[in-house]
Formats: structure tokens, C-alpha cells, sequence
């Protein structure tokens, strides 16, 4: 029989981070998290998601045996946002084994219900500005720089549970060696900059946190019509630019102006998840730190990165007509093999998005994986 329980003392917390390596074993593809991101990105003090939204950690066992875990997560501010009453689920990981799902989405769906939640959402973790969606297509491949992979068999546990699809997050491999990028498109660039009312611009990387807060008035303003958007916080996006920051390529972080005003950017990052393999334990010491450094910053790096993920684009509302979106991704692929990474994901692309999906079919894009937001009426 498997019982399920809440997550409470620092050995309970040891567990959660560390069952994956039982889950993935030898699988090729995986790419172990650093544990040490896994427990901040978790900590209710450390994070500033968790000032407007609180959890409820969970671990299933059979007998002794750890053979499950999950989060059921209630964010104040996407309900308010979104005048919804979501729960959502994440950090889901199981072994193939029907009652662990069902005992660990079944309790969470109780704890929402009893805090008169009506949808069941996910996996988001633990949000959707965070990693979300679960791999049901693209297991041939490690995932990139923060998106999620897992076995097969998930979707099955999920949706034999009872979650049907709410949404597909696409992703498209463009590899600058082999593509030719549409020539529409690239008459379109050359014509947007000739006319000279869009220019383009690495982040000034000596006035870092005011190019974040830049940033961060278009984010909130070109997403706030998206699919699952909720607004960030001042705190909890300079929470994040601030991890980002020890991975960017200030190359890869583009802002678009027209006539001056900050207009679009554009966030991609060298896929650190090539780094990652290095440090099998996801464990800094005694060894992980200086395997790291050397394949980020040192010697090594040309020899492990060479893609990197376009993450985030966003366009204010009033600029969305003139096609910028479009021709900051031509700039990657100027700028990405110049800086060494000839090859890019972009993702996570929204199914019903069809102009963007569009353009990067022009730029030669493979799609190569699909991740899905479930849903479930509680």
C-alpha cells in the first residue's frame, strides 16, 4: 500500500531532492539538476514566488521504499490575475507504477479542493515563469538549459489518473550550419533596419540591474495577454536575473529600440545543461565546483556548449505590428555561431501561437519536442 507524506524535516527534504537519481538510473539523456538549485529554487525564504503562493511537499513510499514525490502549489496572484481557482502540481516524479501517481495527485487534489480550489494544473515547477509542462514527444534529446524531461511512461500515469491536455509548449531545433533561412523574412530584417527605426543591442552588462528593470516593463507588458501569463514581481524577477546572471552570454540577451525606447528583448542562454552532464552527483563538492567553472568559464567551455536556448521574447503591445519578433531570432542566428553556438532550441513555443510558429518553420526550424500543461476539473 502507498502512503503518502508531507515533507517536514531536513532529512524528508534530503530525500525529495535526491530521488530522481534512482528514477533515471542510467538513462542517457537525463541531465542531473544541481542539487542545490533544486533546494533554493524550494525554499520558502529564499524564493520570492512563495510570498504570494504556498505549497505542500510531498513524498509517497511502499513500505520504506521512497518511490515517489510531488508539490501542490496555490499561487495567489495567477487566481487573482486569471480570476481562477487553481491547484497546481509539479516536481513529479514516480516510479512506473500506477498507485504512486495516483496516491500523490489524489492528495493533492484533496488539499486544493479543501481550499476551494476546482482545477487540477501541471506540472509547473512551480510555476509557469518557471520549468513547466511534461515531456510527451523529443525523448531522443537532453533538454536544455531549463526546461524538463522524464520517462515516457509519465503521461500515462497522468492522464490514466484523469488529466486530459490543457495546452503543448513546442520546441524547434535551428542549426545555422545546415538551414537557409527564408528569404521574405530576411528582406523584412534588412528592411526594418535600413529604414533605421529598429536597432538592436547586447545588455549593458556595467548597468545590469537597470537593463533588468528594462526588461522587466516589457515582460509585463508584451505577456500579459498570453496563455497562463501572471506578472512578476520587481523582487522575483531580479531573483531570477540574478541567478541568470552567473550563466549569461551578454551577447545573447538582446534589446530592440525603435527610435530609442526599449521596445523588445530577447533572453537566450548557452545551454549550461551540456555543463551539467559534467557533474553527475549534482553535487558541488567536493569536485562538482571546479568540473563546473572549467566547463563554463575555463578552458573546457568550447569543447562542452555549443547551442544555446532562446528562452524568453517579449514586445511591447504598441510595437507588435512592425515584426520584431521575428527578426530578433535572425539576430541569433548572426550572433549565436559568431559567439560559438551554431546550433539553438527555441522554446517553449505556445501550439496556438501560429505566427511565431510560422516564422521559425521560415528560419528553418525542426520541431523536435513537445511539453503539455494538463488539466483536471476537481
Amino acid at each position: 500500500m502507498i502512503q503518502v507524506r508531507r515533507v517536514e524535516k531536513k532529512e524528508d527534504w534530503k530525500q525529495f531532492i535526491e530521488l530522481p537519481w534512482s528514477i533515471y538510473g542510467k538513462d542517457p539523456f537525463w541531465v542531473p539538476p544541481l542539487q542545490i538549485a533544486v533546494k533554493d529554487s524550494l525554499d520558502v525564504d529564499k524564493n520570492p514566488f512563495f510570498k504570494h503562493a504556498y505549497m505542500l511537499p510531498l513524498l509517497a513510499f511502499n513500505g520504506t521504499r521512497l518511490v515517489g514525490r510531488a508539490i501542490g502549489v496555490i499561487d495567489d496572484a495567477h487566481n487573482k490575475f486569471h480570476s481562477e481557482q487553481t491547484v497546481f502540481f509539479g516536481f513529479f516524479e514516480s516510479i512506473d507504477d500506477q498507485d504512486v501517481a495516483d496516491a500523490l495527485l489524489g492528495e493533492i487534489a484533496k488539499w486544493g479542493k479543501s481550499r476551494s480550489m476546482t482545477t487540477l494544473r501541471g506540472p509547473v515547477n512551480p510555476s509557469t515563469n518557471h520549468e513547466c509542462g511534461l515531456l510527451v514527444d523529443g525523448f531522443q534529446d537532453s533538454p536544455t538549459v531549463m526546461t524538463t524531461y522524464n520517462p515516457p511512461y509519465y503521461g500515462k500515469l497522468l492522464e490514466k489518473w484523469g488529466l486530459t491536455k490543457s495546452k503543448d509548449l513546442l520546441s524547434y531545433n535551428i542549426d545555422s550550419r545546415t538551414g537557409k533561412f527564408s528569404d521574405r523574412l530576411l528582406a523584412h530584417a534588412e528592411k526594418l533596419k535600413e529604414a533605421g527605426s529598429v536597432t538592436f543591442r547586447p545588455v549593458r552588462m556595467n548597468e545590469y540591474e537597470k537593463e533588468v528593470d528594462r526588461i522587466l516593463e516589457i515582460y509585463n507588458d508584451a505577456w500579459e495577454k498570453n496563455w497562463g501569463f501572471v506578472p512578476m514581481t520587481p523582487e522575483e524577477f531580479r531573483h531570477m536575473a540574478k541567478d541568470m546572471k552567473m550563466i549569461l552570454d551578454p551577447e545573447l540577451l538582446l534589446i530592440a529600440e525603435v527610435r530609442g525606447e526599449p521596445a523588445a528583448f530577447a533572453l537566450a542562454l548557452p545551454d549550461v545543461n551540456q555543463v551539467f552532464k559534467k557533474v553527475p552527483s549534482g553535487k558541488l563538492l567536493p569536485v562538482g565546483l571546479f568540473q563546473l567553472l572549467w566547463n563554463l568559464k575555463g578552458p573546457g567551455k568550447k569543447k562542452t556548449m555549443n547551442r544555446c536556448r532562446v528562452l524568453t521574447l517579449g514586445i511591447k503591445k504598441k510595437f507588435q505590428t512592425i515584426g520584431i519578433g521575428p527578426v530578433l531570432y535572425l539576430e541569433y542566428l548572426k550572433r549565436g555561431p559568431a559567439n560559438g553556438y551554431p546550433v539553438g532550441e527555441a522554446s517553449w513555443i505556445l501550439e496556438d501561437n501560429i505566427p511565431m510558429n510560422k516564422a521559425l518553420e521560415h528560419m528553418c526550424g525542426k520541431r523536435t519536442k513537445v511539453h503539455r500543461i494538463y488539466d483536471k476539473t476537481l
